[in-house]
């Protein structure tokens, strides 16, 4: 099998990090995988087998105006259907939006078979209306779309043109790759030290200032737990602010971004997802498989679709602080509760395998594969 997989960037994120992980595994099983980007290779972080291909475009950037960035587009489609004439893919792929509508448009008259996918709820992320209305109507000319839950899936069928939707989660691999930057758990949290972790950008989207006014409420009845938030982003000063208003330095930690996460995994006591909305939430599905328990607001979408409320975790009303609190409170305080969830979460090895995941693409990559290509749309 010859697969292109085409994105943004492969900066950190999860987008990035399912790109790298399905290459990998592909790659390992003798497929010829390309994966093509707009960015810089100097802007990699999550690591490739040396067998899969990397191409960079370098045609990444914001542009100043409309106009700028309809020629900025188009360069990149041109880019790009140049490559795809020279690998002539059995398969093409693109991860997100913007990059779903390039590869649609790149394929024009070429008789490659393109997918596309969507790694957020639509509906919680909205474009702008040029964007808009060129997903609801360029959706059509590939040959499906992936969601990751049905809900997304529903949306994609009412606001688009799409002529196939299949819903395809995310891998959870057990265990984690390591690479840097690591930071050992122990160089931050001391010894004997209950933690309460958090994963994710540290952009709004995630709702880490929910999750440090819900800590601060706990904080005092629970002096042997720590809080610690892996990430990074623009609100990082402002987050840090929170921390110091409330009076938690000593307690509450953000090391940023690391390589070996499942470290964390392992060394943490509870793990907890506070955001406001999500695709599917590669990281509530990794902490479950390394035995977390775990509580999160059941938004838009993902959670309900990882975490069995009651059997290996909490689900609480979206947006609800004190529900939130209530359920931190829940299980900081009680050892055994936390035990019996994590001996279900583990399940999550099984129930999001790699090659359980990698499985379900394959018989989509086989059923668009013996359609005829859609040469024009």
């Amino acid at each position: 099998m010859r697969l292109i997989i085409f994105i943004s960037s492969m900066r950190g994120g999860g987008a990035e990090r399912v790109t790298a992980n399905l290459a990998n595994h592909w790659a390992a099983q003798g497929w010829k995988v390309t994966i093509v980007t707009l960015a810089l290779l100097s802007d990699d972080f999550y690591e490739l087998s040396p067998a899969v291909t990397r191409i960079a475009l370098t045609l990444d950037g914001n542009s100043r105006n409309s106009l700028v960035g309809m020629v900025q587009n188009l360069r990149r489609v041109m880019a790009l259907r140049r490559v795809l004439r020279k690998i002539q893919p059995d398969i093409a792929l693109g991860m997100m939006t913007s990059a779903n509508v390039l590869l649609a448009l790149s394929s024009f008259g070429l008789r490659i078979r393109a997918i596309g996918s969507e790694h957020v709820h639509p509906a919680q992320y909205p474009l702008s209306p040029l964007w808009e209305g060129l997903r609801r109507h360029i959706y059509g000319w590939l040959g499906a779309v992936t969601a990751l839950t049905g809900e997304s899936a529903c949306w994609l069928k009412a606001h688009t043109n799409v002529r196939r939707v299949t819903v395809i989660p995310n891998a959870a691999p057990w265990p984690l790759p390591v690479q840097e930057p690591k930071v050992k758990p122990e160089s931050v949290c001391s010894l004997g030290r209950k933690v309460l972790l958090g994963v994710g950008r540290l952009e709004a989207q995630k709702g880490f200032d929910w999750l440090l006014e819900a800590f601060a409420a706990l904080a005092q009845k629970h002096p042997d737990w720590d809080l610690v938030i892996l990430g990074e982003g623009s609100l990082r000063t402002m987050i840090e602010h929170q921390v110091q208003t409330v009076g938690l330095e000593k307690r509450i930690f953000i090391p940023g971004r690391v390589g070996n996460v499942g470290d964390w995994y392992a060394r943490a006591d509870l793990y907890v997802m506070s955001s406001r909305f999500e695709g599917f939430p590669n990281t509530l599905a990794e902490a479950l498989a390394y035995g977390l328990p775990a509580v999160s607001f059941d938004c838009d979408t993902g959670p309900r679709d990882i975490i069995r409320h009651e059997i290996d975790g909490l689900l609480v009303p979206p947006g609800d602080v004190a529900s939130l609190t209530a359920a931190l409170k829940r299980l900081m305080s009680d050892a055994d509760l936390r035990q019996r969830f994590a001996e279900r979460a583990v399940e999550a090895r099984d129930r999001f395998s790699i090659e359980r995941i990698a499985g379900m693409w394959e018989e989509l990559f086989e059923g668009v594969s013996h359609e005829q290509p859609r040469i024009y749309p």
